[in-house]
């Protein structure tokens, strides 16, 4: 029978919206161009049909003119075609995406819901033992504070020392710091004044004695220094 008849050629595959989307947009630059080239060439038609004569000559022109008028219509239209099915296969192909995207995100919450149902059923988030937990280590924080306070305690202090005994305490160094404060003098205490300097002692008028008398008392002088 396939010697007869022939084989069935396999289908082409499919091709994606992608490459539709590709096609499309290159035929419609093709298009875009030959509209462009129709309308310069009506320019010049446009030109031959004010220099023509009236008559059969600028009828000639404007018969030419208005073939190439119905090939930019066509191109036009079919310009507006392939722009309709370029915006159908984009908004396909976003949908496409957008679905595509959904089903990732649900499979992903889907395994992540399967891992936190694993984990929540292990020993370690039982509630109960959670709860008692937090009761074990709220004790052991007020047996931290007892050993702390514990330590902090003041060795030798007296037996019976009462807290309004040493407020007392604290009330009289207080007046004597305000007592030794009134014996400042000029804001200084007098521990760091200056102490006076003594007085310098009172210099003899020095009396020089007379010519003569010097000139005597010379060799006296010198004989007391041998």
């Amino acid at each position: 029978m396939k010697r007869l008849f022939g084989a069935k050629k396999p289908r082409a595959p499919a091709r994606t919206l992608e490459d539709t989307a590709r096609t499309l947009d290159e035929r419609a630059k093709t298009i875009e161009a030959k509209i462009a080239a129709l309308d310069r060439e009506l320019v010049k038609h446009r030109e031959q049909i004010k220099r023509a004569r009236p008559g059969a000559g600028q009828d000639a022109a404007k018969r030419r003119a208005l073939v190439v008028l119905k090939q930019k219509k066509i191109y036009e239209q079919q310009r507006d075609q392939l722009g309709g099915q370029l915006m159908n296969v984009e908004q396909v192909a976003f949908a496409s995406e957008n679905a595509a995207n959904t089903v990732e995100t649900v499979r992903a919450m889907q395994s992540a819901s399967k891992a936190l149902k694993t984990q929540f059923k292990a020993k370690e988030f039982d509630l109960n033992a959670i709860d008692a937990l937090n009761d074990d280590m709220a004790d052991l924080l007020d047996l931290g504070e007892e050993i702390q306070e514990t330590l902090g305690r003041s060795y030798h202090v007296p037996d019976g020392l009462d807290e309004d005994d040493l407020l007392e305490e604290l009330d009289a160094l207080e007046l004597d710091m305000l007592e030794d404060e009134s014996e400042l003098t000029d804001g200084v205490p007098s521990y760091l004044q200056d102490e006076p300097l003594p007085e310098a002692p009172e210099e003899e008028p020095v009396v020089l004695p007379a010519a003569g008398a010097g000139e005597a008392a010379a060799p006296d002088a010198v004989r007391d220094a041998a």
